[in-house]
């Protein structure tokens, strides 16, 4: 008898420790993307916005009579 000879199948050892390791998975690149374009379009609508808008504190010239 080997000294390498043993009842435990090699194969079924090799299923239990793929089975037992973590499996690891892919992170996303989709949801960063989008939150990205998201908050561009946001940062550009609200830019647009305060240049359209009218400025919020106006003086009132008076007229002096003649």
């Amino acid at each position: 008898m080997a000294m390498h000879d043993s009842t435990i199948d090699p194969v079924a050892t090799a299923r239990i420790r793929a089975l037992l390791n973590p499996v690891k998975k892919r992170e996303r690149m989709w949801p960063v993307l989008a939150a990205a374009l998201l908050a561009a379009v946001s940062a550009l609508a609200f830019a647009a916005a305060m240049i359209m808008a009218p400025p919020v504190v106006s003086e009132h010239v008076i007229q002096s009579a003649p």
